[in-house]
């Protein structure tokens, strides 16, 4: 009967249930003195904990993070780098998620942007958030290829309805007239309903310019500043040149 409960179990899609439920009838004398509702809630719990693990595992993996191993906790906040602990701690609860915030992290290259953006991002998948992080460049190429194949407001789509969003390399390279009218149709759907991380060499002020500097600009710009947390990296030397591997 044991080896057919076990069978039927895994048929079902339970592994971790199957594997604490014959843990428990190996090991009779150990759990004996709990109750049945008392050992059942360990196997329920083992079940959980491995579907919510997984879970996790599964959305890091599918954010395609540059660095899906970044962790808040390993943040170095170097006395040159000025960054602001108590903003970044905040952060650490999501509750800009669930308000639909952004953030905007500027800084010069190898500053630590992105290190910072990926370990929000894994912060947020850990609490059973839908991340995504992209370049802005390779955003781009990937609409222009989706209009070329007619699938243009299918991926537009996908990509408006991410929990949090981290665009790096934010306008590195001044947008065209068609990625300007892109940033802002994305924008205009996430405004108010998702979060954005934005990570750019540049300050939100010379960001008009690269977005075309009229209207258009104007408009990409109000869906994203005033309802954004800006953090400015300082630093001499990028963290590339600190942790360099030859000497």
């Amino acid at each position: 009967m044991r080896n057919e409960t076990i069978a039927k179990l895994k048929a079902m899609r339970l592994p971790a249930f199957s594997e604490a439920y014959q843990k428990q009838a190996e090991n009779e004398i150990e759990y004996q003195s709990l109750s049945f509702h008392e050992r059942l809630a360990l196997i329920v719990d083992a079940e959980y904990d491995f579907r919510h693990n997984n879970n996790i595992k599964r959305l890091i993996k599918n954010a395609r993070f540059a660095n899906s191993s970044a962790f808040l906790g390993n943040i170095e906040y170097l006395p040159d780098r000025h960054l602001n602990r108590e903003l970044l701690e905040s952060l650490s609860d999501n509750e800009y998620i669930r308000q639909s915030l952004n953030v905007i992290l500027v800084g010069a290259t190898g500053c630590g942007k992105t290190y910072i953006s990926n370990a929000l991002g894994v912060n947020a998948c850990q609490s059973g958030y839908k991340a995504k992080y992209i370049r802005l460049p390779e955003l781009f190429s990937e609409f222009e290829a989706a209009r070329i194949q007619g699938k243009y407001q299918q991926l537009m789509k996908q990509h408006q309805k991410y929990a949090l969003m981290i665009l790096d390399e934010f306008l590195l390279v001044p947008a065209t007239d068609t990625e300007q009218r892109d940033l802002l149709e994305l924008m205009e759907y996430r405004c108010g309903r998702f979060s954005t991380i934005i990570s750019s060499q540049f300050t939100p002020e010379g960001w008009h310019e690269r977005v075309g500097g009229g209207a258009l600009a104007d408009s990409i710009l109000d869906r994203i500043i005033p309802s954004a947390y800006t953090m400015v990296i300082d630093g001499d030397v990028s963290m590339r040149q600190r942790k360099r591997l030859i000497p």
